[in-house]
């Protein structure tokens, strides 16, 4: 049920997906490598009419709204992987005696000690890395105007242009994230049922802020309505030299197209 609802809207809005120009313009299903979503591309699959020169890509989530789970330790350079600037010296001299502290801590207990066994360790983990993180992609803002901002979202919601659709406990939602424009074409004379507005991407960086009463999660927001939060967390009950964030969307601009089925 799930599934039908998902393709019989997607086949209202967009008509490419059951007009062929001629009989040798076939639709092309294909699954996307999970090596493109480090490169900011989150489809999980492709709908492709070669011959038209056209594609679609839908992103599928089972009852989870996270955008991204990127990682951070004293040798990856967020600035230069995520946002094409590279970080400062001054970023990996803040970040990496917290790093090197848990790497030595690894090495002594042979990857055996805990997290838990260090007390409190958002306080003395996780808020250095956050206040080093928060600084670089401020100062990489500043750097870099009106490109961070865009490349960051375009980074975490995906480069190219998706469907995305999330399965709930008692419903079905489809978001168009139509950022380039390329979602939501006619065929000819054959137009979508429904128009899917396009998003405008942010130029600028407003605040990076602590999430009231947190000491693990930043609130990053946005011009034209974007706020991203970025929880980290250890990935391992056990200890290691590296964090992951949790990354989710907070808020996106109310252009953002949204389509929804109650299945009970």
């Amino acid at each position: 049920m799930v599934a039908s609802f998902a393709v019989n809207f997607l086949l209202d809005i967009e008509p490419r997906l059951s007009n062929g120009i001629s009989d040798i313009d076939i639709l092309q299903l294909e699954i996307v490598s999970d090596k493109e979503g480090q490169t900011g591309d989150v489809r999980d699959v492709l709908a492709i009419r070669s011959l038209q020169k056209w594609e679609i890509g839908i992103s599928a989530k089972n009852n989870h709204r996270a955008v991204k789970h990127s990682r951070l330790s004293n040798d990856i350079d967020f600035g230069q992987k995520w946002l094409g600037f590279p970080c400062s010296v001054e970023y990996f001299k803040e970040v990496k005696p917290v790093f090197d502290n848990l790497a030595k801590l690894r090495t002594a207990s042979k990857a055996t000690q805990k997290w838990d066994t260090l007390g409190d360790y958002h306080t003395s983990v996780y808020v250095p890395i956050l206040d080093a993180f928060k600084k670089e992609l401020l100062r990489l803002d500043a750097e870099n105007l009106g490109t961070v901002a865009e490349r960051l979202i375009e980074y975490l919601i995906g480069n190219q242009d998706f469907y995305k659709v999330i399965k709930g406990s008692n419903k079905v939602e489809i978001q168009a994230y139509n950022l380039h424009g390329t979602l939501n074409l006619p065929f000819e004379n054959v137009k979508p049922k429904a128009k899917v507005p396009k998003l405008k991407l942010p130029s600028r960086l407003i605040e990076v802020v602590y999430q009231e009463n947190s000491k693990t999660t930043l609130l990053v927001t946005l011009n034209e309505g974007w706020q991203i939060s970025f929880r980290i967390h250890n990935a391992s009950s056990r200890i290691e030299p590296s964090l992951k964030f949790d990354i989710n969307l907070v808020s996106a601009p109310h252009s953002l197209f949204t389509n929804q089925l109650f299945i009970g």
